[in-house]
């Protein structure tokens, strides 16, 4: 939303305001208040197929505070369901694809119906009831043209993270794109991405010292894989370096694309944490899952990041097709074999985009085009598919438990992070995050608020909320 903000305002003479109600702390009245407050022609809403109850409420408070104000929807669902969505009657147009160009070109025509059919990435309905869709709107491969996101129409003091050295917090793109096909992801068969594109080292120094100038001293750099290319990561720490910027960063990374010499320049830079998609614990497994890599690789990628003294997070994914009680004990010994400082389990969901997912409807393993039939008639109370092949929703919840309580509640562990704590901000949310997992049960509902509510302390809820898988 904020990269749409300062690209728009940049390109057109139109101006924008920003409402994050999240952390907020608003309902949907609050939210209806506040929208009533303002004079606004456009509102432009992020969907993702898992938040559309969210965003159907949010678009029927903008509609009884704004009757006249077009609702537009960016982000993964509408490119996946486009029919189902426009036919929602809260909502007037879509935008698929990278939105900045294309968004600036709907402000531009959006009150003359006889241009909408330029309009790249739209969708919309004729007053006969048919559905014009003009395909996936074009980026563009020089990311630096697309400018910084507009931090300044926000309180950045709202934002924090568990992870956080500081009490202030930011997220950062270095680049789009992902090369690596994971079953799991739906990276691989969207339409929406074009290739792996990076911004300019010079360009990412200057937004750091943009984030320094509003008080803003750390960023959790949220690219698919930040260490694709080594050559580009290098040329960023020597612009940083040579900038003489002090900023704490941390990145997301496939254990293929590390070594020590390139970790180590990234600490000299500043980056104080990895975070390695490892997904299971032994080679069987990521074979199955195409994660291109195996078990020792593995090793040696955090052997590494130990090395350079970053600090090491672990993801990994329990229950996927052909997965096995041992298969799953691997990967809890694995976890705990690497020694992070974090680790972050789920329960596979086959999301919609996915290869798995297809498959799972191909073999019957999974009954139902489940999200389609959601994506048509989202209704509270709808639980996320699991892949119910070996194991039941139960047993994959009393696992999830199990994983968590078995790395997180060794005494030495706890010794050891306890040691680490550097303030007591950061004490106190550690503090919270050890009694939610130390309340996990089984018998909760592993998708229900609860639940989310001790990931979310665990790592940054945009983890699973950006790109599903």
């Amino acid at each position: 939303m904020l990269c749409l903000a300062s690209y728009l305002e940049a390109n057109s003479p139109h101006t924008v305001e920003v409402i994050d109600a999240q952390p907020e702390g608003w309902d949907y009245d609050a939210l209806q208040r506040q929208i009533e407050q303002r004079d606004f022609d456009v509102c432009g809403v992020t969907a993702m197929t898992f938040t559309l109850i969210d965003v159907i409420k949010t678009c029927e408070a903008v509609r009884r505070a704004n009757p006249s104000a077009k609702i537009v929807l960016g982000g993964p669902h509408v490119h996946l369901f486009p029919d189902e969505t426009i036919r929602r009657p809260e909502v007037d147009f879509l935008i698929q694809g990278e939105g900045e160009i294309a968004f600036v070109e709907f402000m531009d025509k959006y009150q003359r119906p006889d241009q909408w059919e330029t309009i790249p990435g739209i969708v919309f309905q004729r007053a006969d009831g048919a559905i014009v869709n003009k395909g996936i709107a074009a980026s563009t491969d020089d990311l630096d043209l697309l400018g910084f996101p507009a931090r300044d129409k926000l309180d950045v003091s709202m934002y924090t993270s568990l992870l956080g050295r500081s009490n202030v917090v930011t997220t950062m793109f270095t680049s789009r794109g992902c090369p690596f096909r994971c079953t799991f992801c739906d990276r691989p068969n969207s339409p929406v991405i074009s290739g792996f594109r990076w911004r300019s080292a010079q360009h990412i120094a200057e937004e750091m010292e943009q984030c320094l100038e509003l008080g803003i001293t750390e960023a959790f750099i949220y690219d698919d894989t930040f260490t694709v290319r080594k050559d580009r990561v290098h040329e960023l720490c020597d612009e940083i370096i040579a900038r003489g910027i002090d900023f704490k960063w941390d990145v997301r990374a496939h254990v293929n694309t590390v070594n020590t010499d390139l970790l180590k320049h990234m600490a000299e830079a500043g980056c104080d944490r990895i975070h390695f998609g490892v997904e299971s614990g032994n080679d069987r497994m990521m074979q199955k899952i195409r994660k291109n890599t195996n078990v020792e690789r593995v090793k040696a990628a955090f052997q590494s990041a130990k090395d350079a003294g970053l600090e090491r997070l672990a993801y990994f994914i329990i229950g996927q097709q052909t997965e096995t009680a041992d298969d799953i004990n691997d990967t809890i010994a694995l976890a705990k074999a690497l020694r992070p400082d974090y680790v972050h389990f789920t329960i596979f969901c086959p999301y919609p985009g996915t290869e798995i997912y297809y498959n799972g409807l191909k073999e019957g393993v999974i009954k139902q085009d489940v999200w389609r039939q959601f994506a048509e008639n989202p209704q509270p109370g709808f639980e996320l598919p699991v892949w119910e092949e070996n194991f039941t929703r139960q047993e994959l919840r009393e696992m999830l438990v199990k994983c968590y309580k078995s790395f997180y509640l060794r005494p030495h562990y706890m010794l050891r992070k306890a040691l680490d704590i550097r303030s007591t901000g950061e004490l106190m949310r550690k503090f919270k995050a050890g009694m939610s997992v130390i309340g996990m049960t089984p018998n909760q509902t592993v998708y229900s608020d609860e639940i989310v509510e001790h990931v979310n302390k665990i790592v940054p809820k945009a983890q699973y909320d950006v790109y599903p898988g």
